[in-house]
Parts: structure tokens; sequence; C-alpha cells
């Protein structure tokens, strides 16, 4: 019988918590201000770049992917509408003040905490994790004034500009009562969806700077200690803050973006939320965090199973999940996600599992529900990674895949990228980040920051270098400086794939140094085809004479109530919920390729596809 790999992890969240490089945290034991310390220890003498280069690093990581996904505008804090239509955009660079009036004139860097409070002086003044884009003229209205709760019977006014602000934020005095109380002056109050953000920034400076802070001059929001820092009435404040708008996707990446690709030191309190309380409320705590639920093992390759669940809660917050197989402690996740692959199993092997909550006074959930799930068996003849997808779509829609069939993960420190341009040689070496990988029956996909194709959230790395190619580029992918596998050909600037997404056939399982587009299924625009980029599929080579039907399902992620089935033969399906229970089931044929998906709700899905020869399953995305 012939067996099919799918590469995408079905259930594993793409989103899911910050990429921290491992042992980030390590020293990071203690409670209350000691563990402020600690933790200004892990991040303090970051790499300063300088104030300037923060107009890069704001043009190509502080777009708006989030609530306008491919606008490929600047996200602004202060003009995004996150439930509708902005009032305004800015295009990165072209809009950047310069001069302005009224609001919307143009966006330049705001300070979160004033310059003013430490004299300008650097690297505070470059630090990018308190430096984010923001409309020119209300970061002139917000000016040095700490953030607060505005009472809305004293805005402040002021020509040029409308309080509140097209989007909600506003200047006034503070609201002396609830849980800001104790501060009279005027404040300044962003919209509910920013205030979690502003709340960890400052988390963040007043550990950075600990060791400088009872230094500076007076501001509102200090103390003048360098361990509590934040003056009672902003502390209630931000901890509110924090606390009512959890971390979110953009502060995960813009986390990332900053550690990886400039500074290189992270905000704990974006890693580790719970950090919070520990420091600036270390009472005892004694409540074990809620039990897990609806605990699902899937996705299962010859030495990988995927989990997912629901997540656990508790009264300071979830820190971390023990994973254990069969009975027996196997990990734990270090951060408080809610999936995990679980790596190095045996293949052709059922395997068992349950899940345990903690919180950070090391208080135990009851063990969630146990589900069990089989791997598969090994592919043969698969022994490196190979390019599995290619776009090279209009303008910088670029992006790579590169597989991993073997059995086991792969380091990509002895991997690097190279590329050579309009008919020259191959250019220097583009490395991988620190610490990645592939696990076995996995891709990586590394993608141009400029991607706008609706399958930027399957991006594991952003390098505009390599993703700089045209269709008549060659990329050569190297192992310790050999070359392994080739799309286009060194040399040759003849164009092989203009605007067009390669995908490299299921029967091709291993690499080639010799480029040929016999291996490789071809879709020109105008679709701008990447509803495969993120999974892939082989067929493993056999002795058996099956042959796989041929299928193509889009668009996915599905946006309207159509699904269309590319099918050669009839083709029967069924649509599951991540629970596993069945939501649709059908047929399609040749004649009859659509699926009428207007009775899924937005979530995630498992579709499986079943011939007379075998089945597939795929992961869909309903929007």
């Amino acid at each position: 019988m012939k067996h099919f790999y799918t590469l995408l992890a079905l259930l594993v969240a793409t989103a899911g918590f910050a990429q921290i490089p491992a042992g980030y945290y390590s020293t990071a034991t203690g409670t209350g201000y000691t563990l402020k310390t600690q933790l200004h220890n892990i991040i303090n003498g970051h790499s300063d770049q300088g104030y300037n280069a923060m107009d890069g690093f704001i043009a190509n990581y502080d777009l708006d992917n989030y609530y306008e996904v491919g606008s490929n505008t600047i996200l602004d804090p202060y003009s995004e509408n996150p439930t509708g239509a902005d009032p305004y955009n800015f295009t990165p660079v072209g809009d950047e003040c310069g001069n302005y009036n009224g609001e919307g004139d143009c966006y330049n860097k705001e300070h979160i905490i004033p310059q003013s409070t430490f004299n300008s002086n650097t690297p505070m003044q470059s630090d990018a994790h308190h430096l984010l884009p923001t409309d020119g003229r209300v970061n002139g209205f917000r000016s040095n004034y700490p953030f607060g709760v505005v009472d809305n019977s004293s805005l402040v006014s002021q020509s040029g500009i409308s309080n509140p602000t097209q989007n909600g934020s506003k200047l006034g005095g503070n609201l002396n009562s609830g849980y800001s109380a104790g501060y009279t002056g005027t404040v300044f109050e962003p919209i509910d969806e920013f205030k979690g953000d502003i709340a960890r920034i400052y988390f963040y400076f007043v550990t950075r700077y600990e060791d400088q802070v009872s230094n500076w001059s007076a501001y509102a929001m200090f103390d003048g200690s360098s361990d509590k820092v934040l003056d009672d009435p902003f502390l209630n404040i931000l901890m509110t803050w924090h606390q009512n708008d959890p971390v979110s996707q953009k502060e995960i990446d813009r986390n990332n973006n900053i550690y990886y690709n400039h500074q290189s030191n992270r905000n704990p309190f974006v890693d580790h939320p719970e950090y919070v309380a520990m420091i600036w409320n270390p009472s005892t705590d004694t409540t074990a965090p809620t039990t897990p639920t609806n605990l699902v093992a899937s996705n299962a390759t010859a030495s990988t199973i995927g989990l997912s669940w629901t997540a656990s809660t508790d009264d300071v917050a979830v820190a971390s999940y023990d994973i254990f197989v069969d009975g027996s402690f196997y990990t734990n996740t270090a951060t408080a996600v809610t999936s995990f692959t679980v790596t190095g199993l045996a293949s052709e092997t059922n395997y068992c599992f349950t899940i345990y909550a903690l919180d950070a006074a090391g208080n135990t959930s009851v063990a969630s529900n146990q589900d069990c799930e089989m791997t598969t068996n090994v592919p043969t003849g698969v022994n490196e990674l190979f390019f599995s997808e290619y776009i090279e779509g209009s303008s910088n829609n670029k992006a790579l895949e590169i597989a991993n069939y073997t059995n086991s993960t792969i380091q990509l420190a002895n991997y690097t990228l190279r590329l050579g341009s309009n008919g020259n040689s191959f250019g220097s070496d583009v490395s991988f980040p620190s610490g990645a990988s592939i696990a076995a029956g996995d891709v990586y996909v590394i993608v141009n920051s400029g991607l706008s194709l609706g399958c930027e959230s399957e991006a594991d790395y952003t390098n505009n270098t390599i993703t700089g190619f045209n269709g008549n580029d060659a990329i050569g992918l190297f192992k310790n400086g050999t070359l392994i596998d080739i799309i286009g050909e060194e040399g040759n600037n003849s164009i092989y794939a203009e605007n067009t997404t390669l995908i490299r056939k299921e029967t091709i399982n291993n690499p080639n140094t010799s480029f040929s587009l016999s291996e490789w299924d071809s879709y020109a625009e105008p679709q701008n085809y990447c509803d495969d980029l993120g999974q892939h599929t082989i067929t493993t080579l056999s002795t058996s004479n099956f042959e796989k039907s041929i299928f193509k399902i889009y668009p996915n992620p599905i946006k309207g109530n159509t699904l269309n089935a590319d099918v050669k033969s009839t083709t029967s399906y069924q649509i599951y919920d991540i629970l596993g229970k069945k939501i649709l089931s059908g047929t399609v044929t040749t004649n009859n390729k659509k699926i009428n998906v207007s009775s899924l709700k937005k979530g995630i899905y498992i579709l499986k596809l079943e011939t007379s020869n075998g089945s597939v399953t795929k992961k869909l995305i309903r929007e």
C-alpha cells in the first residue's frame, strides 16, 4: 500500500507565543525585585543601532499585517481602527515627517517614555522597544504627558487636532477614581487595543534601565526609586491595562524582529506576561490553574505528533505546561503556549498524551483529557532537505519553502542560501536565524517583508536579501558550502518562472543540483498562487503500481462560501473541526468540483479526501 506524508502541522497554531531562544531566561528564577534585577541582567547591554536606524526598522517591521492584512501601511496605534476602516493610512518612508499641521499629515517616531525623562541620552533614545511610529500631530499633542485614564469632562482642546482623535485616543485630566485614582494632572489615553502594549513597554523600560532610572529628571509616572520605579497610581493603571489587554501577535512579532533583526534583546513581559505580577505583586500564590481541556493529538509523521488544547486560566497567570507521553514526563513548554509538537518518536507506534498547567509559583492543575495518535512509517529514499515551493509574484510577493522528509529534525546551522542575480555567479551566503531547525515532516518558509498574498502567517523567517529574486535568478541551497539543491541555473539569465509559483511535484523527494522544470508544477498569475505555502506532500518511492489521484484545493484560507477541489477522478470528502467532529461530507467529481462551505464558521478545519486508491488530509482555514 502506498502511504502519503502530508507536511503541514495541521493543528499546530502558527501564532503561538514568542520564539524565545533556548535558555534565554534560565537565570530568571526569583520573585519581586530580585526577579526584576535578574531580567535586567539578561536584557542589559543590547546592541544599540542608533536613532536613525529606526527609520528602516519601522519601514520593514511596523507594518499593518494584523488589522488590514497586506496593506503595507504603517501600524500607528493613534490612528488604527481595529474594527473597521482606518481614518487614514501612512506609506512607509514616503509619509515620514517632515512637517505637519494636522492629524493624518505624516508619521514620526514617538518615545513612549519621553526623551526629556532621560535627557535624550543613548541607548534609551534609540531603544526600539519603546519607539513606535505614530501620527506626527498626535505625537506632538501627547507631548511628554504621562499615560492614564482620561476624565471625559476635562478634555484638552488644541487647534489642528480633534480630541478624542479620529481613532479615539484622547488627552485630558486623569480620572481620579477607581483603578486610576491618585493623580489629577493631564494624561494621554490610547484606545483599549493598545493599552497592554503601552504597559508592557513601560515594564520593559524600567527593568532594562533600573540602574539609571533613579538618576533621571522627575517624571510623573516614576517614583524616584530603582526597584518599584512606577508611582502607585500609574503602577495600578499599567497593571490593569496589562491584564485587560493580553499580549497580541503584533507584540510577539515585533519582539522577535527587535531581537533577531535589530538590537538583540527582548521584552520579557511579552515573552512572560506573568513576570509583571511576580515582580510588582509577589504575594503568595496557592491557587492552581484550571484544567487544560480539549487536548487533541494529530498530524502524525514518522517521528512527530502535534498537540493542541484549550488554554487553562489562573488567578495570576499560567506560566507553562507539562507534557506527559504514555504516563511519563516528556517536557515542559517553558511558555503558556496552546500547541506543541512532540518529536523523537518511533515510527508506526501509538502514543497517548496528557498535559498539566503550571503557574509561576509551581501550582499544578489537574490532568487534561488523554488523547492518542499513531506515528506513520518511515518514508524511504529521503535523505536531505530540498526546495518544495517558490513564489515569484508581482512586486515583493516572493517566498521560498524548504521541506524536510528525513526521519529526524534538522538543525539549519550548517545550511545557507545564495542568490545569483541576472546571470551572475552566486553571491555570499545568507544564513538562517540562530537555532532555526526543521522538524521531520515539516517545512520552513522564508518570505519577503512585502509579501501580501494572504499567506504571510506561514512565514518562519523574513529575509529580503534572498527573496529579492526575479524569475531569471538562480537560488541555491548549500550544506557546509556545497550546493545540494537549486532553483534556476547559475550563470544563466533566461527567464524560467516570471510571475509564477512553482511547487515541487509530489514524486520528488530529494534535492537536485541540476534544475529542471519537469520536477515542478507551475501556477501563473493572475492568482499569485500561494494556497499551498506552509505545507507540502510527497509520495514515497515504492514498487506498488498505485498512483495517487491528482488534486488541488483552493482558495485556502477560504474567504467566500465555495471551496474548489480540482480532482481528476471521483473523490469523496469529509470536513472535521479540530475536535474531530465531522461537519460536512460529500463527493466531488471532474464535472462538479465545488464544495459549499457556507455553514462553516471562522476557524481551522481538517479536510479528508478519499479515492479508491487512498486518502490525504489538508488543513483548511475559514476566514
